[in-house]
């Protein structure tokens, strides 16, 4: 009951976007604000277009950190 999900179409209470800061190694940041159903491969390639990178350089595994 308390497990159950929203169906598909149906609005959540929380449909405020997700602000993100993609970090490069150097200490560039990107950032991002996404709505909660975007797909993360769009962001990926929004990224490398921002950045000039090509896709085949930005793998799933990449390893993320999370700040708040």
């Amino acid at each position: 009951v308390a497990d159950e999900k929203p169906k598909e179409g149906v609005q959540t209470e929380n449909n405020n976007p997700i602000n993100l800061k993609v970090a490069r190694r150097d200490g560039s940041v990107v950032q991002f604000q996404i709505k909660r159903h975007t797909p993360l491969s769009k962001l990926m390639k929004a990224y490398c277009e921002r950045q000039g990178l090509p896709m085949r350089l930005i793998r799933a595994e990449d390893t993320i950190d999370v700040f708040q």
